[in-house]
């Protein structure tokens, strides 16, 4: 088993910030066992307490990065298009003959816009259907379930059993 250290830990720690490694990819890494890494885990709290703070802090940048993608999707956003046109020169090999940038605009996602109302307004905008059923008279078409007692259950088993 390879021996607890600081430097491993930060190491360790390095990577879980920067990527969603595996625990597998981790220990090769850093040249220790992934059973060393789950003792260490397990017995040794001030690296399970480095670990997860590392992981909190690589999900807190996965999370801004997510808002930042949403933003974009429901804001629509801009790119910049190069087109390059080609030709032959004389020994063969081509020339670059004309290179332009256009800007171009990505309209807005629906799909993107309707997540972020519903979850970010959603008392104006639900995404659900409700339905009623009742009769001309107002009253309910399937009643409401009623929970029966033991003493009911039986009584109407025996009710149905009869009726067969």
């Amino acid at each position: 088993m390879a021996r607890y250290n600081k430097r491993i830990v930060k190491r360790i720690c390095d990577l879980i910030r920067k990527d969603s490694y595996t625990i597998a990819e981790i220990c090769a890494s850093v040249r220790i066992s992934e059973r060393c890494y789950y003792y260490w885990q397990d017995n040794v709290a001030e690296f399970a307490e480095a670990i997860k703070e590392a992981r909190d802090q690589y999900d807190e940048i996965l999370v801004k990065e997510a808002k930042n993608s949403l933003l974009k999707l429901v804001k629509g956003y801009e790119v910049d298009e190069k087109k390059t046109v080609y030709v032959n020169g004389k020994d063969g090999k081509p020339i670059i003959k004309e290179q332009t940038t256009v800007k171009k605009h990505i309209q807005p996602n629906v799909a993107a816009t309707i997540f972020m109302l519903t979850n970010k307004a959603p008392d104006e905008y639900k995404n659900k259907q409700f339905s009623e059923l009742t009769g001309k008279d107002g009253k309910d078409l399937v009643p409401p379930a009623k929970l029966l007692t033991k003493k009911e259950a039986k009584e109407l088993l025996k009710e149905l059993e009869d009726e067969c």
